[in-house]
């Protein structure tokens, strides 16, 4: 689950946006249309992983240039702009957040962000420069780390029982997906695997913020 934590405006610098930057009309979609994606509210990872599952299996010339990307970091606080569930100009602090990543041939790098007002996809640099911003004016407790995942890594080794969705009570804090929950032989819970920023640990590489962008743009 992506939780959403109060926060006061003065812990963000305001940026001026450039709202001019329409992703390449030379570039196709790899996945369903937005709205034709499966998609669970506050189960990113998830959404993420029926994406990875969906081009594997009809974009299989690409999957090699896709990836799962973590968003978080040791506090668990991380702010994301443009968000569906944002108030105005302000981000959300979630304590994770999940996007697929496509690098793309030419170069470019495409951001698939179910949970954005962005366009589906998004150029990187609209997704930098709008979404995540800028980490140099930023309390260090906020500053974002990217754990990136190869699809077909993410696709044959995370698993989720959705226990962290489910209060002391068992109950849901939010409704789950309607299929069976995604698990391998070897696990049927690491979720905290993926969404830890020790690069020791888990699957894939993990970034700072400047370490990213420079990585796939």
């Amino acid at each position: 689950m992506c939780l959403s934590t109060n926060i006061n405006e003065e812990d963000f610098n305001p940026m001026s946006l450039n709202m001019d930057t329409d992703p390449s009309s030379q570039y196709d979609l790899i996945s369903p249309p937005k709205a034709d994606c499966i998609y669970t509210s506050c189960y990113c990872e998830e959404n993420v992983w029926k994406l990875c599952e969906y081009i594997k299996a009809h974009q299989q010339h690409c999957i090699q240039d896709v990836y799962a990307v973590f968003i978080s970091n040791e506090q668990r606080m991380i702010p994301i702009w443009k968000q569906q569930s944002s108030h105005g100009d302000q981000p959300v602090v979630w304590d994770y957040h999940v996007i697929l990543l496509h690098k793309w041939k030419r170069g470019e790098s495409y951001i698939y962000d179910l949970d954005t007002v962005l366009p589906f996809p998004c150029p990187l640099k609209m997704y930098e420069d709008e979404a995540l911003r800028s980490d140099k004016h930023m309390k260090k407790c906020y500053c974002r780390k990217f754990r990136v995942i190869p699809a077909e890594t993410y696709l044959s080794t995370f698993a989720s029982d959705r226990s962290h969705m489910k209060d002391e009570a068992g109950n849901w804090k939010k409704p789950p997906p309607p299929y069976q929950c995604i698990e391998t032989r070897e696990s049927k819970m690491n979720l905290d695997d993926f969404i830890s920023m020790d690069s020791q640990i888990g699957f894939g590489t993990v970034f700072n913020l400047l370490e990213f962008v420079q990585h796939f743009q």
